[in-house]
């Protein structure tokens, strides 16, 4: 056998147990949405330190790669940025699976735009107009304005792969579950939408807060014409005042138990909170955390 192949071996056995005869170790396997995919890997690393008998592995793929995944019973805890359909919940029990639904935090999720973009302010039904099927906005200049670096003004219209959570929520709330136009380019993650914005004057897209940076700006949005416009924030997001906040999941098969019960329950605690407040998303609830440095 060669040394390469042995030490792949013993890498893998690594996750179990300590190679060359250690201390034993479980593997939560863990997967889903791309949304949650950074701070569910800050979980995993921070909770090594806490637990080293728990190694949790840590996949992205899109919420409904995770929750397929759960139903096949190939992960312990999938991650999902948004409920679980109804179907799926009939596949899973029809497969004996009981999926339960553990809320770890809440988003807003953003619309972004390129900074050259004046558009500082839009409602739903803009939204609406510039993605969903029939839409009448196709040019910037149908919304009164232009956009300086946007040569022929055609809205370049970012959305996400419909395995996406992302994609699900902005369809169900923006779009009341109607069909995307056709022609959007479908970025398989957040960051990937972020990026597209960042370097195209034309574009505007959605993804999670916390995949904002200083390249891109988000209007405030507001439910309808003349309604209150409200800026995406972890403190909108957490009171649900923004148009567009949803809730950030874990789902398990059952009520956890063992290492699993363990980890969500710190996930849960302060100390895993202020991870994902770290991350740019607003706790499940109420927490203090430290001053960063």
């Amino acid at each position: 056998m060669s040394i390469r192949r042995l030490f792949q071996i013993c890498s893998i056995a690594l996750l179990l147990t300590a190679c060359g005869g250690g201390e034993q170790r479980q593997l939560i396997q863990n997967k889903g949405s791309d949304t949650l995919v950074n701070v569910a890997q800050a979980w995993a690393e921070t909770y090594q330190t806490i637990d080293p008998t728990v190694v949790v592995a840590v996949s992205g793929g899109g919420s409904g790669t995770g929750i397929a995944a759960m139903i096949n019973g190939t992960v312990d805890i999938a991650n999902s940025s948004r409920e679980i359909k109804q179907e799926e919940m009939d596949q899973a029990q029809a497969q004996g699976r009981n999926p339960i639904e553990h809320i770890v935090g809440f988003d807003a999720l953003a619309i972004f735009l390129h900074p050259n973009n004046p558009i500082q302010s839009m409602t739903l039904a803009q939204l609406a107009d510039i993605y969903g099927d029939g839409g009448s906005a196709t040019k910037w200049s149908d919304l009164g304005v232009e956009v300086p670096g946007c040569s022929d003004q055609s809205i370049i219209v970012v959305s996400r792969q419909n395995n996406s959570g992302t994609y699900a929520y902005f369809r169900e709330v923006v779009l009341n579950d109607s069909d995307f136009r056709l022609g959007t380019r479908d970025m398989h993650g957040s960051k990937d939408v972020v990026d597209l914005v960042e370097n195209t004057p034309c574009a505007i897209g959605y993804s999670g807060l916390a995949y904002a940076n200083e390249h891109v700006h988000m209007p405030c949005i507001a439910l309808a014409e003349g309604g209150e416009c409200v800026v995406p924030s972890e403190a909108t997001a957490s009171n649900h005042t923004y148009p567009i906040a949803r809730s950030l999941l874990m789902y398990t098969n059952g009520q956890p138990e063992g290492a699993v019960a363990a980890y969500l329950n710190w996930i849960k605690s302060d100390a895993g909170q202020c991870i994902i407040v770290e991350k740019g998303y607003a706790p499940a609830s109420a927490v203090s955390c430290p001053a960063a440095p």
